[in-house]
């Protein structure tokens, strides 16, 4: 089996045992919803569809109502009694605004009677918003964030202050209803409080810490937005059990499942993969170079989220970015290729998953005439990367944890 073929047996096992079914099913069995009157259901995130769809399954009781909120173009279809909305994302949209509105309509005037089941996935800071200020500011701000090279916590610690329902609102608007929330994280070390921006869990930051933030990366705020940022977020919930039901580390191990099963000896860097994505590129490819003289074939395992600084007008995301920081290290390699890939299927503003190159890409861009500097200066790995048949493309997985990136080195 050729490398290329290897690494998609990898992405495969690692996206099928990421899926939400079993996990939404088995938090599902633990809560007793027998008591409540009146159920509905609310989904938000990139995995939204396919958790509304696996809670479906396993509830033998009818729904009173229910919304669905995910990206766009990642619906499977309808979801009867559910709604379902596609909104935008990274950027929040019109769309986003309209879908929320339906769930608040949803849960107005609930009372301890009803509960609703929420299930939380990543994305849900863009896709789930009735923000304090005008959308053309969200979506300013939003870029800027993004542009600046923040990371998952500085976003969503100043989202949360600009919204009505992020940062524990969520909840406190379905009270005395009784919210019971089904997490699948997207964030290292799994901070409740963080993905989605926490709607329905008490926040942990403060609003100090918002401010600080923006004074860092110097975000352009209007007065409206800077005082949103002082006014504190809800710090203690009591209508709300939560569960987490998928993680990273979950993805990493099928991954070294699947590698091992194609005799790969298996080495889990970390499941906490943090930091700037050429940086994290250009050290799996110094790892890559010293370990050329090994007899035996090795897989080198990482999950986690790196970050881009955006300084060029090229298209890309962070997996696409990091692989390709790697080629230049590849090229003295054998055998040897890298991937990295995020487990929703999107990467950056593309409808690229992830990227992949081998000890062949260098020279594969300089004969197409290609700058491989010139690429990632202008942050344009999409570009590159399609020139020579790097791009991973999946379509939307249903799920959403994280990313995974994987370095083979065959003998």
């Amino acid at each position: 089996m050729k490398l290329r073929e290897q690494a998609q047996t990898i992405i495969d096992r690692a996206l099928e045992a990421a899926q939400p079914k079993t996990a939404v099913q088995k938090a599902l069995s633990d809560w007793n919803l027998a008591p409540f009157k009146n159920l509905y259901i609310v989904a938000v995130g990139k995995a939204a569809w396919s958790m509304g769809e696996a809670a479906l399954g396993a509830i033998d009781r009818p729904i009173k109502g229910g919304v669905v909120i995910t990206k766009h173009d990642h619906s499977m279809g309808d979801l009867s009694p559910l709604q379902v909305y596609e909104a935008g994302h990274p950027v929040p949209d019109q769309d986003t605004l309209t879908a929320t509105q339906a769930a608040l309509k949803l849960v107005e005037g609930l009372t301890e009677k009803d509960a609703v089941l929420f299930l939380v996935s990543g994305g849900g800071s863009a896709l789930f918003e009735d923000s304090v200020v005008a959308l053309d500011e969200l979506q300013s701000i939003t870029k800027q964030m993004l542009a600046k090279g923040m990371n998952i916590v500085e976003m969503n610690t100043i989202r949360k202050r600009l919204s009505r329902v992020k940062g524990g609102r969520f909840a406190e608007k379905c009270a005395p209803a009784k919210v019971f929330s089904i997490v699948l994280s997207d964030i290292i070390g799994d901070p409740l409080d963080m993905i989605a921006s926490g709607p329905a869990y008490p926040d942990q930051s403060t609003s100090e810490d918002a401010l600080s933030y923006v004074q860092k990366y110097g975000l352009e705020l209007s007065h409206e937005a800077q005082e949103a940022l002082k006014v504190e977020t809800p710090k203690t919930l009591s209508n709300v059990e939560t569960k987490i039901t998928g993680s990273v580390r979950e993805l990493c191990q099928s991954a070294i499942a699947a590698a091992q099963e194609l005799g790969y000896e298996t080495i889990f860097l970390t499941d906490r993969l943090d930091c700037v994505a050429r940086e994290a590129g250009a050290f799996l490819g110094a790892i890559a170079q010293s370990r050329q003289d090994t007899e035996k074939p090795l897989a080198f395992i990482a999950g986690g989220e790196t970050i881009v600084h955006l300084k060029g007008k090229g298209m890309g995301g962070r997996n696409q970015e990091l692989a390709l920081s790697g080629a230049k290290y590849l090229s003295e390699c054998k055998n040897t290729c890298l991937f990295s890939l995020g487990s929703d299927g999107t990467d950056g503003p593309t409808a690229a998953a992830g990227g992949y190159v081998d000890e062949n890409t260098l020279s594969k861009l300089e004969k197409a005439g290609i700058s491989y500097e010139a690429v990632l200066d202008n942050n344009d790995a999409y570009n590159g990367l399609k020139a020579v048949d790097g791009l991973i493309m999946t379509g939307p997985t249903g799920t959403n944890v994280n990313d995974v990136t994987v370095l083979l080195i065959n003998r």
